[in-house]
């Protein structure tokens, strides 16, 4: 299932749309309306704010292989944002998005 992706990885690199690699740490996952969801820190090398975090939602490509895409809606977006950002605040940790 789309849960075991990066079962026991806590770094996952992505490969960007101009072929460049960025290494990001898997920080927080949910499930919503039967969709997975990822929260992703960026590493060291990518110019992002400090404190920033990723969504990433898990699709399948033609293949049948497990992928992570953007989200493009932006209700879904920010449902997900706000449950990472109420998941977040719960947890004392401190990531903006």
């Amino acid at each position: 299932m789309a849960e075991n992706l990066f079962e026991d990885e806590a770094i996952i690199t992505l490969t960007d749309e101009e072929g460049n690699e960025n290494q990001f740490e898997h920080i927080a996952t949910c499930e919503l309306d039967g969709c997975t969801y990822y929260a992703l820190v960026p590493l060291d090398g990518i110019e992002d704010e400090e404190g920033e975090y990723v969504i990433l939602k898990i699709d399948v490509d033609d293949d049948g292989e497990e992928i992570l895409v953007t989200i493009d809606d932006d209700d879904e977006f920010e449902r997900v944002a706000d449950y990472f950002d109420d998941k977040f605040a719960s947890e004392d940790l401190d990531y903006d998005n």
